[in-house]
């Protein structure tokens, strides 16, 4: 299984600045080939990115998408026009969404469910926030949230579909899950999988997103169902980003 390396640039860059670091993420990273590598910069600058990484085997993703194709529905943006940009992958339910937005796990299975039946892959993300860890509830947490984000999701393939798991507690915190904490749930994730989508589900990326670094993608990375990173603050910076990118080429070619 590839890893999949996704940079979520969050509410940061400009147009200018999204261009230059889609440019500095092709130049550090744009002639990698065991790894699949994507950035996922705001709405206003998708297509200022695609004009950099077009023609590389750097990807593009969005942050966020509707569920309907098309309406009066102010601000957002469809799968179709996402798609038109050159968007390859879009990222839904990050827990920032599920926070700040209201976003519920019925919402998430609906753009799921919209983003794989036009073709844009989903990378679901689904995690447990402090309180729910330290009360024990995290694997009951997660299960509800892959359970309900996936209800009535249907694939052909297992690349039609990326999951991510975020711990809220170790994003922006500075804190991370031990690498045997992440596989623990990983695996959980890998079981709930297999019983959405059988053998299929054994093939789903699943993406660790809780502060993933130079310093511990490795570790990270070697787990058994910890198939790429989702990251934040260090894909803001392309030395950085590519410095976990390698570490993924490292660890697939060990």
């Amino acid at each position: 299984m590839r890893f999949l390396i996704a940079g979520n640039w969050k509410m940061n860059t400009d147009r200018h600045a999204a261009a230059v670091l889609a440019a500095g993420v092709v130049e550090a990273s744009g002639g990698v080939s065991e790894v699949d590598v994507v950035i996922c910069p705001p709405a206003i600058s998708l297509d200022a990115v695609f004009g950099e990484i077009h023609g590389t085997s750097v990807k593009m993703g969005a942050q966020n998408v509707h569920s309907a194709d098309s309406g009066a529905f102010t601000g957002e943006v469809s799968v179709e026009m996402l798609k038109s940009v050159g968007c390859r992958y879009v990222i839904v339910g990050h827990s920032e969404r599920r926070e700040y937005f209201c976003e519920t796990d019925e919402s998430v299975n609906a753009k799921v469910k919209q983003a794989v039946a036009h073709g844009l892959v989903p990378i679901v993300c689904v995690g447990e926030k402090l309180s729910e860890r330290d009360s024990g509830r995290a694997s009951d947490v997660v299960t509800r949230q892959v359970n309900a984000g996936l209800a009535d999701v249907k694939i052909s393939a297992a690349d039609e579909l990326v999951l991510a798991y975020e711990p809220v507690w170790a994003i922006g915190t500075g804190r991370t899950a031990s690498p045997e904490q992440a596989q623990e749930i990983h695996a959980l994730i890998r079981k709930l999988l297999v019983e959405h989508f059988g053998d299929a589900g054994k093939d789903v990326r699943i993406l660790y997103g809780g502060s993933m670094k130079p310093a511990n993608a490795a570790d990270l990375l070697q787990q058994t169902d910890v198939n790429g990173g989702l990251i934040g603050g260090a894909s803001l910076v392309a030395d950085q980003f590519d410095a976990i990118v390698r570490a993924a080429v490292d660890v697939s070619t060990d």
